[in-house]
């Protein structure tokens, strides 16, 4: 049976570089978010894990930013993995994110897909 994954992330050319490395992967099935209040409405359909970006720039004015999105996932669902990831490096962000729940804490660098590909089979498999 596959493993339902969302990725949120704003950069649509990162989430389409999740949708083609995982898609053909047949015991991942992956769901991509542009948006953070996307993900949360569709929480009900339980993901496996959630990877979830730092920044997130939504279409609203009041878009919540990946340490938001991680606080509302948490009071609706404690068990789901989280994965962050970003493009920023600092220890202060580092540690706000794991006080709040999030499992992993991945920065984007030149080798961050395959960190991210065992990182999800730790963490799921």
């Amino acid at each position: 049976m596959s493993k339902l994954i969302f990725f949120i992330d704003d950069d649509i050319v990162i989430l389409n570089l999740m949708e083609f490395t995982f898609q053909s992967r047949h015991d991942y099935e992956v769901v991509c978010f542009k948006t953070g209040e996307e993900c949360l409405e569709n929480l009900h359909l339980n993901p496996n894990l959630i990877v979830l970006d730092h920044i997130l720039m939504g279409a609203g004015k009041n878009n919540l930013n990946g340490l938001d999105i991680l606080k509302e996932i948490r009071k609706i669902n404690q068990e789901v993995p989280v994965v962050i990831l970003t493009g920023q490096g600092d220890d202060t962000l580092l540690t706000e994110f794991m006080e709040n729940g999030a499992n992993r804490y991945l920065t984007k660098d030149d080798y961050f897909i395959d960190s991210l590909i065992e990182t999800i089979q730790q963490e799921i498999n």
